[in-house]
Order: C-alpha cells, then sequence, then structure tokens
C-alpha cells in the first residue's frame, strides 16, 4: 500500500467515499461520524485540503481506499485539553477527517492508515500526534485507543457551528524515525 498526497485526480474517490458513508449511515440509522452529508465532509472539503498540501490518500493496487487530512491546525477548544506530550503547534500533528467508505471497512486499513500518519509524523519531526472524534464514534476511538493513543479529555462544541457535540480528544507521541523513546514516556 502506498500513503501519499492527494492529487487532484484523487478526488472524484474521496468524495464516492464521503458519500457511500454518510449515505450508508443515513440508511442503515446507525452514525457514528455525527458528519452530514451536503455539510462535512464534502468535494470542497476534500479540495481545499489537497490544495493546501493536507488531503492524504491510501491506495491498494492504484485504487484509493481510505483518506485523511493531516496539518498543525488545533481548533481554539484543544487549548483546555489536558495535553500529555506538550509541543509547539508546529510540532503537532492533528489527524482530521479519516474516511474509509463501508464497502472497505474490516480490511485492516484504519490501522494501516493509522500506522502511516505516525510514520509521517515522525519523519517530519513532530513531537505528538492528536485528534479529536465525536464522543459516539464508538469505531474511531478504539481504533485510535488500539494504536497507541490515549483519552485525554473531551469538549462540548458546535459542528460546523451549528450542531451541538461532546467531542473526545486523542493523542499519542511521534517517535523519530530511529524508534527511540521520549524520556516521559518510559
Amino acid at each position: 500500500m502506498i500513503f501519499r498526497p492527494a492529487l487532484i485526480t484523487d478526488l472524484d474517490a474521496v468524495e464516492r467515499h464521503y458519500t457511500e458513508l454518510l449515505t450508508h449511515e443515513a440508511e442503515t440509522g446507525r452514525s457514528s461520524t455525527n458528519w452530514s452529508l451536503g455539510v462535512y465532509p464534502t468535494r470542497q472539503t476534500a479540495a481545499a485540503a489537497q490544495a493546501a498540501g493536507t488531503l492524504w490518500v491510501l491506495e491498494r493496487k492504484g485504487q484509493v481506499v481510505a483518506s485523511v487530512i493531516l496539518n498543525h491546525h488545533q481548533d481554539d477548544f484543544y487549548a483546555d485539553i489536558d495535553w500529555q506530550y506538550p509541543a509547539p503547534p508546529e510540532q503537532v500533528l492533528v489527524v482530521h477527517t479519516l474516511c474509509i467508505p463501508p464497502s472497505l471497512a474490516g480490511q485492516g486499513l484504519g490501522r494501516e492508515c493509522v500506522s502511516r500518519i505516525k510514520q509521517h509524523a515522525a519523519a517530519t519531526g513532530c513531537a505528538a500526534i492528536r485528534l479529536d472524534t465525536w464522543a459516539g464514534n464508538t469505531p474511531a476511538a478504539t481504533l485510535y485507543q488500539k494504536n497507541g493513543f490515549t483519552l485525554r479529555g473531551s469538549a462540548r462544541v458546535l459542528f460546523q457551528g451549528k450542531i451541538p457535540e461532546e467531542l473526545i480528544c486523542l493523542e499519542a507521541p511521534c517517535r523519530p524515525a530511529d524508534g527511540t523513546i521520549a524520556a516521559d514516556e518510559k
């Protein structure tokens, strides 16, 4: 598998994945993302991230199978979270909008994405990886916690400035490419 910055030609696949996931949630009545079709995420979300160089894709046999936005943007409420690994913003990789379509679920793609995100963070000199997810998103919380992230707190926010929601925040340390462990992890 290849983990790489998205190309403009990847936007159709990323948009299909967003639509498939959100349509599946609407049709089954089981929502784990709290995202909203036509509101977030959209093709415009992906296109803006791609233009900024922050949209990444996981590719398998020439097919995009997952996408994620990686940047250093921490929402204002991150300042109120008790992070374990203090670091300046430019040394914190923030994970946004990891999406794997339901038709590809259960194939280890989430675990692979998290592994690749950790490798990318280490290669770019980050000290920590942080993210937030809707408190009801048990699959995401489980995925991250099984892969070395710890729960650091929660926050009540307005999703897209409109929908009240509770988010949980998770964090993992970055290990340099040589695999050494920071003193505060021992």
